[in-house]
């Protein structure tokens, strides 16, 4: 009797927490950012997007326009997300990266655009930090996305050097996210 009343325990809380993953319309995982799976094509954004504004920033002349960028908003104008195709000049191309504006969307422990540092060493595993001249951009593999830290919030030695390696240990734990990216490839 005992094994059995855990046994449905335990497939109770597994259903429910199965469910609460499915039910969050703004969750990322490294398949998925909300709706939006990884292998949707770009021709479908606007089934997918049905009650929402899409924008699509084009660029080149009038017969061989490429779609440089999507941005989508919601029904109030909020900017939700900012996307670019894998292939340029592909409708059926995939999406390749998505720029995540909004702070409903957010990771299973919780990391979203307006996340410290900290909140990003406490719940992922940083594969590398790449310095770059404006900013530190700290890649987080195991969900296919990075993030990138400004320069004016890292130590005065490292703010104008390129060429340095930035560590972990050198970004201060209240440093704010500039920009929150997932990749696709």
């Amino acid at each position: 009797m005992y094994k059995r009343a855990l046994l449905i325990l335990g497939l109770c809380v597994t259903v429910s927490s199965c469910t609460t993953d499915e039910e969050n319309p703004f969750l990322i995982t490294p398949t998925q950012v909300g709706p939006l799976k990884k292998e949707v094509k770009i021709n479908q954004l606007d089934s997918i997007f049905a009650g929402d504004s899409i924008v699509r920033q084009t660029t080149g002349p009038e017969q061989l326009r490429s779609t440089d960028e999507i941005k989508i908003f919601d029904k109030d104008g909020n900017a939700l997300m900012s996307l670019e195709p894998l292939q340029e000049f592909d409708s059926t191309s995939t999406i390749g990266y998505i720029r995540i504006l909004d702070s409903r969307y957010e990771t299973k422990h919780g990391v979203n655009v307006k996340s410290t540092f900290k909140d990003i060493v406490e719940n992922y595993n940083i594969s590398r930090i790449e310095n770059t001249i404006n900013s530190a951009v700290v890649f987080l593999d195991e969900i296919n996305a990075y993030v990138t830290i400004d320069k004016n919030q890292l130590p005065t030695s490292l703010r104008y050097d390129t060429d340095s390696k930035i560590r972990a240990s050198q970004i201060p734990d209240d440093a704010k996210i500039k920009y929150f990216m997932i990749y696709w490839n």
